[in-house]
């Protein structure tokens, strides 16, 4: 074995044959840095474990919001007609029984000028025959077609109905009105912000009165308020609901597809703040709404067959 053609070395074939016997090590190729490598990541490892064991993720129910001022009443149209004046403006205080909004009544005070001058007339004939029974008669006739004429001249004319202070002014002279139309609103001056909130429908036995909802106002983004639900629906209601719900004003401003639950919501203040300035809220601006409706750990989540196993165990 110890020729030109051996495999051996010829320095291992003397080491092998002296008499000196050395243990080996086995062969070390990697960093050292991989020893604290392979422990962070165990370490990890077992965090992660831990914490998904006792972890847990919260699922929200979220839909369009719009914020409403509570107390506002929404004056309409008694009839059809031609708009004559309009005595306020956006922002003005006004009192109880105020004129706000006047129609052209040419007819009907055409009426009341007519019976006032047969009145007068028969109250002439009366007073020169105080005996006379049937100009009596014509007198308390013509005085109450004279009264009904009256008031319909006062229903051409636009009241308020109580103290407050005019918005949403939709009118202008000259222009023609059908019965019904929304001519302008009022809000009391004391009036509080509250959030008409429509949460997807599937989620309605998971709200109740007292849960707190998470606001953003759209252009506030990632600017969160909260508001306390102070009323939950009976109903899930579809599309059509929720629009008769935010008014002829509001309907055409959102979208919906599917089923809802209204939900009603306290503002805590009447104005807010963004970038250090304070705002005041307005009836009608659009948000969007967040309630937490569950929570489930986290294990469960990853691992959904976990859930019958646990119920089985309960």
């Amino acid at each position: 074995m110890q020729g030109k053609n051996s495999i051996y070395r010829q320095e291992a074939l003397e080491h092998y044959a002296s008499n000196v016997r050395e243990e080996g090590d086995i062969l070390h190729i990697s960093p050292a840095w991989t020893n604290w490598l392979y422990w962070l990541l165990l370490g990890v490892l077992c965090t992660g474990f831990f914490y998904c064991v006792v972890g847990n993720l919260n699922e929200y129910a979220s839909g369009p919001a719009v914020v409403q001022l509570e107390g506002k009443v929404e004056l309409t149209s008694h009839g059809a007609g031609l708009v004559s004046t309009v005595e306020v403006k956006m922002g003005q205080r006004v009192r109880a029984g105020q004129e706000l909004v006047t129609f052209v009544s040419l007819e009907e005070a055409a009426t009341v000028e007519r019976l006032r001058h047969e009145f007068e007339m028969q109250l002439v004939r009366y007073l020169r025959e105080p005996s006379d029974a049937a100009a009596r008669q014509a007198l308390t006739s013509l005085r109450a077609e004279q009264e009904l004429a009256e008031a319909r001249v006062a229903a051409r004319t636009l009241r308020a109905p109580s103290e407050g202070i005019v918005t949403d002014v939709r009118v202008q002279p000259g222009q023609y009105l059908t019965a019904g139309v929304s001519v302008l609103s009022l809000v009391p001056a004391n009036a509080s912000p509250v959030l008409l909130a429509f949460l997807p429908g599937q989620y309605r036995p998971y709200l109740k009165p007292g849960t707190l909802v998470r606001v953003e106002l759209d252009g506030s983004r990632y600017e969160y308020r909260e508001a306390t639900v102070e009323h939950v629906g009976d109903q899930i209601i579809g599309p059509n609901e929720v629009r008769r719900a935010l008014g002829p004003g509001l309907a055409d401003a959102f979208e919906f597809k599917g089923a809802f639950v209204l939900v009603r919501a306290r503002l805590p203040a009447r104005s807010f703040e963004r970038e250090g300035q304070p705002h005041h809220y307005f009836d009608g601006m659009p948000a969007r709404a967040e309630a937490r409706v569950r929570t489930e750990s986290i294990l469960l989540t990853l691992v959904p067959a976990l859930k019958g196993l646990f119920a089985h165990d309960r």
